[in-house]
């Protein structure tokens, strides 16, 4: 962010046919209505299986890059080094594939009062070798990565961050053979427990940046152990196609004008339906059960983070999510918790990501709502 004026972030909810379908995206370049040159970031969810041979996320990643490069006439790595593309892989239930495209401008005008508007930070960690990934060190890493986005936000309170989305390397058979043939040991050779210990180190740098955990408790052991120490507003995904760290800051800046503003709550449960109401109620939009019309429009980006109970239990019930061996238990929970969130918004665009360990309670996670708040009047 510039050190002198104000900054503008917009957004855009956009479907996709199918996992390399960009042509909203396109229609909307080609109109005027967005300027490609001011795309900085893109969140969204592929019907991929979420796991690490989903390749839908490098699918759409590819398409996306490639049609920015034709508007911007540049190359599609270079582009790539830039804005982070984070996706999260499995739509079940009623999600449907979607993204989000942040937009970012300096703006003109006074800040626009308390509280200001929407501001988003990018960074990019060095590349994470696969001896760190999973570690308290990968974590310190990502921490870094997140005080540098909310610098480039423009957001010097802690508590104006309200969402975190990460995405980190993970390790796959390749990559940890390579580590040992280096004489290291990763922190595991199972890609899928990888993936867990990655998105666990992601989420403890997110609490310690935001002073959520203490650095002296942080440690190698802490690490899908301690599930006290977690984040209320860290989402982070793992893939294989990243080397580094990208994160990108979501929070509200005086320092920021515009219509937008977010709002989270954590989710103590998959049931938590109140949580999603609250959210919504802050920034003036009202579920009676479901909200209306009108108000949908408002809503430009819904993230939520679920995970299952690791005991087995919603509140006083058991649950067979851990125990299935047909479906893999984060499928389940994206599926219950879409379901649940989506029959509020009235809306099955939604970013649900599973695999939330350290990401808001042990059993719950996390919801956030970027909505358009500007007055009518």
């Amino acid at each position: 962010m510039p050190e002198d004026g104000h900054m503008r972030t917009d957004v855009h909810l956009l479907s996709m046919a199918h996992p390399g379908d960009v042509s909203a995206l396109d229609a909307l370049i080609r109109s005027g209505a967005i300027c490609a040159a001011r795309i900085v970031a893109v969140i969204g969810k592929t019907e991929g299986n979420g796991g690490v041979n989903d390749f839908t996320r490098a699918y759409f990643t590819q398409s996306l890059m490639h049609l920015l490069a034709r508007h911007l006439g540049d190359e599609p790595a270079r582009l790539a080094a830039r804005i982070p593309c984070i996706l999260s892989g499995g739509t079940e239930g009623v999600l449907s594939p979607h993204y989000v495209v942040f937009c970012r401008d300096q703006a003109t005008g006074d800040d626009d009062g308390e509280g200001g508007a929407l501001a988003l930070g990018l960074a990019f960690s060095e590349a994470t070798p696969t001896e760190r990934i999973g570690r308290a060190s990968h974590a310190r890493q990502v921490a870094d990565a997140v005080r540098a986005a909310m610098r480039d936000a423009g957001i010097e309170r802690t508590s104006d961050v309200h969402f975190v989305q990460v995405k980190t390397p993970c390790i796959t058979v390749a990559r940890a053979e390579e580590a040992r043939a280096r004489g290291v040991e990763p922190v595991t050779g199972d890609p899928n427990r990888a993936m867990a210990y990655a998105r666990a180190a992601g989420a403890l740098g997110v609490a310690l940046a935001l002073g959520e955990i203490d650095d002296d408790v942080l440690s190698d052991a802490a690490l899908l152990r301690d599930m006290h120490l977690h984040s209320d507003r860290a989402s982070v995904s793992s893939g294989v196609e990243i080397a580094g760290n990208e994160v990108i800051v979501l929070g509200n800046s005086p320092r920021c004008n515009g219509p937008y503003r977010i709002a989270h709550r954590p989710m103590r449960d998959a049931l938590d339906i109140h949580a999603v109401v609250d959210v919504l109620a802050e920034l003036g939009l009202q579920a009676s059960p479901q909200i209306d019309g009108a108000s949908l429009q408002r809503i430009a980006g819904v993230f939520v983070k679920c995970e299952p109970q690791r005991q087995g239990r919603v509140r006083a019930s058991r649950h067979t999510m851990l125990d299935d061996t047909d479906i893999n238990a984060q499928r389940h929970v994206r599926g219950a918790v879409g379901g649940l969130v989506a029959g509020v918004i009235g809306d099955g665009r939604i970013f649900v990501s599973g695999g939330a360990e350290h990401q808001g309670p042990d059993g719950g996670g996390l919801v956030a709502v970027i909505a358009n708040t500007a007055r009518d009047d």
